[in-house]
């Protein structure tokens, strides 16, 4: 079994991933060694991917630190203490999750009143309307460099594509509508959080985008995301391809040790890594 390092441990627990999560999941048969981009060992996979399921906000959509500055607003007008690098540690979580969690956090320094589910549904709330209208009306919300280009050229080569996020369907609805995307005319499915009992790290958006797609074994489907939660995800799904994007989130030395199968620099490495040509 591949032992974890003290370091992902870290960063595990900074991303709200349980303690010891990438050693159980070896325990399981999770994990296999990776050379030049193809497992070793006996777990067989296909060339390319049946089925690509890509993250929203800093992976096929635009972010500048929005959602994690929408994220310290709501929590701020509450009472509590955070910031965007403090917000920036829950980003590929249901929002609700992260809101309570860094909730708790500022209440370990004294700031703030007891966290209730109620009060968290009310920041919440605030948190919507802040990036609703973020995505509904700044100027910056544009799709990440490639991604419509992507999304085109695995489908024509009858690869079925998703988004997954830990967005609520409203604010998934804003974003599809600024950006012309659409089921089924762009993606083959798109599944968010509050439509699935357990968001980021588990795997429930993964396995609820391969149900929607038609497709049983996770081992021919990838997951591209950028932030540790993702790559818990793709973990969890026992995906062949876990792939993770360093970038204005996380940087690379922060994913590394996380281990996912390929570590980019930006979308539009992607294709490659899957084995397909970006401009055939």
């Amino acid at each position: 079994m591949v032992r974890s390092l003290p370091k992902a441990a870290r960063l595990a627990r900074s991303a709200n991933l349980a303690p010891g999560w990438l050693e159980a999941e070896e325990s399981r048969g999770w994990h296999r060694t990776v050379t030049n981009g193809v497992y070793d060992g006996a777990m067989a996979k296909p060339a390319h991917p049946l089925l690509v399921v890509f993250d929203m906000a800093g992976t096929t959509v635009h972010d500048n630190s929005d959602v994690a500055r929408c994220l310290t607003q709501a929590l701020r007008t509450a009472g509590y203490y955070c910031d965007d690098a403090l917000a920036n540690t829950r980003m590929g979580m249901a929002k609700p999750t992260a809101i309570a969690e860094l909730a708790a956090l500022s209440l370990e320094r004294g700031v703030g009143r007891a966290v209730t589910p109620s009060l968290v549904s009310e920041i919440h709330r605030d948190f919507l309307h802040a990036i609703n209208e973020h995505y509904r009306t700044h100027p910056s919300v544009r799709a990440a460099e490639g991604a419509a280009e992507i999304f085109a050229a695995l489908r024509h080569r009858g690869i079925k594509v998703a988004l997954d996020t830990a967005f609520s369907r409203p604010t998934v609805d804003v974003i599809l509508a600024r950006l012309g995307w659409s089921v089924p005319a762009t993606l083959d499915a798109v599944v968010t959080c509050d439509e699935v009992p357990k968001g980021r790290p588990a795997a429930d958006l993964f396995l609820e985008a391969m149900r929607r797609c038609g497709v049983t074994d996770s081992r021919q489907c990838a997951h591209v995301g950028d932030t540790p939660s993702d790559i818990g995800e793709g973990r969890a799904a026992a995906v062949g391809w876990n792939i993770a994007i360093a970038g204005p989130s996380h940087t690379r030395e922060q994913l590394s040790p996380l281990r996912p199968t390929h570590l980019v620099g930006a979308l539009t490495d992607v294709p490659a890594v899957l084995g397909l040509s970006f401009h055939a």
